[in-house]
């Protein structure tokens, strides 16, 4: 075994612990409920992350109208932070005119945000920190800010604190130019590191794991596909809450779902990323603004205050890889992670939930998922992880058709398999998010 596998395989070993020990308390999820997810810049454009955060937080209390003064803590996921009021659960509290006694705490991990606040509760829960938490994410594209350059930032600093003279203001204006270097500049998905978009990234996955444009498109046709008759049958209705916008109009589903849409209708799609790439708007997840929420308790604490729990957490990981080599492959290190942790094999798994940032990566990341070779490299295993059943994969669709508000779409899928989970008579799933950065989130709900 060479160095790097065995230093991959000790890595593995400690991330295998289990989850929990017997004597631990269990933190439940008793219920979720998210906005319609609604592309960027239309119906909530008026409405912030804050804003989204707070409709989200109402409609969980109207539909699991815990005693407030039971709550004792939020703590939300966002990635566009609004830098005058960054902490968007304490604010969220506080619109909602919430007891102060409630704490609050904004968490960000790029697109596993969600996740992390509901793990960073049932954490909290299970230590016996809290008895009740609000947990969830949102976000809002519409209103991301425009950043100045650092330029024009130190060169007014002495004149936003009162220190310049009359006189200094030639010298300020000296410092501006040349005006091409003072603009605003147009925000992007792109890794600090790297400099390379999201897309640009995932273009690079699906020509390494030979993903062709044919395979993304179907992959994305049955993404809207199962979501739309996730609608039509009504199995959103449990989560997804009516939203008024500011402009007192009502948003009621998620817009962005096509049911009638066709590989034929998406092969006619140009490259977005690159002139001969394969990644479309329609094989990709849509710049989404959106909200989600989730109530977490202990199950004492559920059972004292008259609530049935859906599921619970049996574990969860997260993972870091090389943002130059694959920054989107997260989920093929965290997923074996969490199954690990919890003491099951892929085969014993009845859901599969992955985010669909792009149809790309998740075909790579199932493709990794089933390597022998990626196994022993990557994580220090002689077997492949296991072959993904595509009929327990996103069985209610995913991102590419639902959207990503990045906050919150971890939130989204926690509550959807812990509904699924409840209704039906599989016992496990198992969840998996990219982000930036070359992280990756997993977790394994399994039915109470």
């Amino acid at each position: 075994m060479t160095k790097a596998a065995k230093s991959n395989k000790n890595s593995t070993r400690s991330s295998a612990k289990k989850q929990r020990n017997p004597n631990k308390r269990r933190a439940v999820i008793v219920g979720g409920t998210r906005t319609p997810f609604v592309k960027a810049f239309n119906a909530y454009t008026k409405m912030d992350s804050i804003a989204l955060g707070v409709a989200a937080t109402r409609a969980l209390l109207d539909r699991f109208p815990v005693p407030v003064r039971e709550i004792d803590s939020c703590v939300w996921g966002g990635v566009i932070l609004p830098s005058l009021a960054p902490n968007l659960a304490r604010e969220i509290v506080l619109d909602l005119k919430l007891p102060h006694s409630i704490e609050g705490m904004t968490v960000t991990r790029a697109c596993a945000s969600g996740l992390q606040a509901v793990t960073l509760a049932a954490a909290a829960i299970e230590r016996g920190e809290a008895d009740v938490v609000i947990a969830g994410g949102s976000d809002s594209t519409s209103n991301g800010e425009l950043k100045l350059p650092q330029k024009v930032v130190h060169a007014l600093a002495p004149l936003a604190f009162g220190k310049a003279t009359p006189a200094d203001l030639f010298g300020v204006l000296s410092q501006l130019m040349p005006i091409s270097e003072i603009l605003p500049r147009m925000p992007k998905i792109a890794e600090r590191t790297t400099g390379e978009v999201m897309g640009e990234a995932a273009e690079s996955m699906a020509r390494r794991h030979e993903i062709p444009r044919e395979a993304q498109d179907a992959f994305a046709v049955q993404s809207h596909h199962r979501a739309a008759a996730a609608i039509e049958s009504g199995r959103f209705d449990d989560e997804v809450s009516p939203v008024r916008t500011p402009s007192d109009k009502w948003v009621h589903h998620d817009t962005m779902v096509r049911a009638g849409t066709s590989a034929d209708k998406l092969a006619k799609l140009r490259p977005v990323f690159t002139k001969d790439g394969s990644l479309t708007a329609g094989n990709s997840s849509p710049l989404t603004d959106g909200g989600a929420a989730v109530l977490l308790m202990s199950e004492e604490k559920a059972s004292a205050l008259g609530f049935t729990p859906l599921a619970c957490f049996r574990s969860w990981a997260y993972a870091g890889c090389d943002p130059a080599d694959q920054v989107l492959i997260g989920p093929a290190l965290a997923m074996p992670y969490a199954l690990d942790r919890a003491g099951l094999r892929l085969s014993d798994i009845g859901y599969v939930d992955m985010h669909e940032a792009f149809a790309a990566q998740v075909l790579s990341v199932i493709k990794m998922l089933g390597s022998k070779a990626w196994a022993e490299t990557r994580l220090g295993k002689s077997e492949a992880v296991g072959e993904v059943d595509m009929d327990t994969l996103n069985v209610h669709g995913g991102s590419v058709a639902l959207g990503h508000p990045f906050g919150a779409t971890g939130a989204r899928m926690i509550t959807t398999m812990a509904n699924e989970l409840a209704r039906g008579d599989k016992e496990t799933a198992l969840l998996g998010i990219c982000a930036a950065g070359g992280l990756g989130g997993a977790a394994v709900l399994e039915r109470l």
